[in-house]
């Protein structure tokens, strides 16, 4: 979708929980429309929800569209022309809207008590009609008002429903028509005076010129009732693009916490990398063809378009983007990946906070190790965790399986004592000289180099073998090769036992 004038898009969480992927989703979207059209990103915090809107969450909230590179231009902490960008500093702004409602007779105060509401919402459901509220207070006179403010009631404030159909025309999903017959005088404020979700949202989009409203599919029906606060505002409307559902499952269940993390600050700390993360959620929905997975930000900028974006819910499939964070973390150079990786050392008490010059060449052969292996880079630790500590077990079906069967105390003494007489201790030398000593031994390679790996590593997986002896070096092999042969006994005692 083209357009003509200049673009003002907002991306306006609710600050009641940390940054969910598929707000994050919508962010990008906003980002990318933004960006394609030489428009401007606002960040706006919608935290009209007072009970459970919090400053971590909002602090949150910007640590994390930062982490992505999701920078707004305009908004929260940066400024700009409409500023404050948080809803809970604009109440004088809001007071304005709500009292020109009330004048153009668009608005009424209601004075409903909750009993009387309760009564109303019965008789609905009895005659099965989609307006639980009367319209009681539609038509109050000033007697009335006086009345009912004598008795000490606070009054809401709700918006006047049109007689005619609602016309809701959505750049994704097409037109739609709402019948006022399923629509009722929405309370817009509470007695106590809070302007509520419906008001703001669109109160603030008129205000700060917003062009394009791209949000989720979630908020389309409240999109009808903010056409018809900006019609009684006598305001023009921005155009609305409703993105479609993430998905858990194939079998349209929303995202949740069941399905796995939901939060971008969880896929942080789990190792992936925000180039993953951006390039999976932009597939969320949209898509450039039938076969194209990996964007660069600037594939995305120039390609992006609303009308590539489909109907139907996208599963957030995790499989993909660990896939994806695969190929980003390989694309980094060994000086880069190792760089990304000692946060997750640090974080687990492998490594200190300040790395040496000289401990630092051995770091990037230890990541050079591992290889393509690294799903997330908190993988890392999985793989490299034994280089740094000698504590570790040895997983009992690993014992089982390799240590309980044949002599693996004379296999390891020899491939020990082989190790012991190489006088120079390099790669090349010390696979030459063990494979030389399992070709004599005349047994299959993996009977002795799997209890090798285990005595090394505590583990039978991981980067090349010789590799491992390489970086801990010799003295710390045969240690670790001693330990094992050491234990063996007391192994072989249990299965006796």
């Amino acid at each position: 979708m083209e357009t003509n004038s200049p673009v003002r898009v907002r991306f306006a969480p609710s600050p009641t929980g940390f940054l969910h992927v598929g707000g994050a989703r919508t962010a990008l979207f906003n980002w990318l429309f933004a960006k394609r059209h030489g428009g401007i990103y606002i960040l706006r915090i919608d935290d009209t929800d007072e009970q459970r809107s919090t400053q971590e969450s909002m602090q949150q909230i910007y640590e994390s569209l930062r982490w992505l590179g999701l920078n707004w231009d305009e908004g929260a902490i940066v400024g700009g022309a409409y500023q404050p960008y948080v809803q809970s500093q604009r109440g004088e702004i809001y007071r304005k809207y709500i009292q020109k409602l009330l004048n153009s007779n668009n608005a009424y105060y209601c004075y409903c008590t909750q009993e009387e509401l309760s009564q109303m919402r019965e008789q609905a459901r009895a005659e099965s009609r989609n307006q639980s509220y009367n319209g009681k207070c539609r038509n109050l006179t000033v007697e009335d008002h006086r009345k009912f403010e004598a008795e000490g009631r606070q009054p809401t404030v709700r918006i006047r429903i049109p007689n005619q159909p609602v016309v809701v025309q959505d750049l994704i999903l097409g037109e739609t028509q709402i019948a006022p017959s399923s629509l009722q005088d929405e309370v817009i404020v509470k007695s106590n005076g809070s302007p509520l979700y419906n008001l703001t949202s669109i109160v603030d989009d008129i205000e700060m010129q917003i062009t394009h409203v791209i949000r989720g599919a979630d908020h389309l029906n409240n999109t009808s009732k903010q056409i018809i606060i900006a019609n009684a505002l006598s305001a023009e409307p921005p155009q609305f693009a409703h993105l479609p559902m993430v998905l858990g499952s194939s079998k349209g269940e929303k995202l949740s916490k069941r399905h796995g993390a939901t939060s971008v600050d969880q896929y942080r700390k789990d190792g992936f990398m925000p180039e993953a993360l951006i390039n999976f959620l932009v597939r969320l929905g949209w898509s450039l063809d039938d076969k194209t997975e990996i964007f660069s930000i600037d594939d995305m900028i120039d390609n992006f378009s609303l009308d590539r974006i489909g109907k139907s819910g996208s599963v957030f499939d995790v499989k993909r983007l660990e896939w994806l964070n695969n190929h980003y973390i390989l694309k980094l150079n060994l000086a880069e990946r190792t760089s990304a990786a000692i946060p997750f050392l640090q974080q687990d008490g492998l490594l200190d906070d300040k790395i040496s010059d000289q401990e630092r060449p051995w770091l990037e052969k230890i990541v050079e190790s591992v290889g393509d292996r690294l799903t997330t880079l908190a993988d890392i630790t999985i793989y490299t965790r034994f280089f740094f500590t000698d504590d570790f077990d040895y997983h009992p079906k690993d014992v089982k399986k390799w240590l309980t069967k044949g002599n693996p105390v004379a296999a390891l003494s020899g491939a020990r004592d082989t190790l012991l007489a190489i006088e120079n201790f390099e790669l090349d030398t010390v696979e030459t000289k063990i494979k030389g000593y399992l070709d004599k031994l005349g047994v299959k390679r993996i009977q002795v180099m799997q209890p090798l790996r285990l005595a090394l590593s505590g583990q039978t997986f991981g980067p090349d073998l010789f590799a491992i002896i390489i970086l801990l070096g010799q003295e710390k092999t045969i240690s670790r090769i001693n330990r094992l042969i050491d234990h063996i006994p007391n192994i072989n005692e249990r299965k006796v036992n």
